[in-house]
């Protein structure tokens, strides 16, 4: 496959969380440090969006859909040679657990190592994410 093919993967992790703890934690850009770590140990919100100072590709902008009921936590980076990068997110019930998917697309000009990193980086957050609010209840 060469760069320039598209390609995106959806990502998932079970959760053993009701859909609606899952989503207001996994929703509220505060939370990201915790377990987002491909953005960095910070973040801070300047008016409409967010600011990740720190990240491991400098200073990202991120803005994120409005909270909604269908448990959509999309949201756009923009990184910090102005390109937008939208990663689409959701938390699904299943059963009484949830299901987190994060979609990865294949960004043009990304090589199959860089896409492999990136799908490698995204497995460790949802790890993180399940782990965080798995144990926070057993504590």
């Amino acid at each position: 496959m060469t760069s320039t093919d598209k390609e995106s993967r959806h990502i998932g992790v079970h959760i053993d969380r009701p859909v609606d703890e899952v989503y207001a934690y996994a929703s509220d850009p505060a939370n990201l440090p915790a377990w987002a770590r491909g953005l960095g140990g910070s973040i801070e919100k300047h008016e409409d969006h967010w600011v990740a100072a720190s990240s491991p590709m400098g200073r990202v902008v991120i803005s994120f859909v409005p909270r909604n009921a269908f448990g959509v936590i999309d949201h756009d980076v923009t990184l910090p040679s102005g390109e937008t990068v939208h990663n689409p997110f959701r938390v699904i019930a299943d059963g009484a657990g949830t299901e987190a998917v994060f979609t990865l697309r294949r960004r043009p000009g990304m090589t199959t190592a860089e896409f492999e990193r990136d799908t490698a980086m995204v497995v460790g957050d949802l790890a993180r994410l399940k782990e965080l609010l798995e144990t926070a209840v057993s504590a």
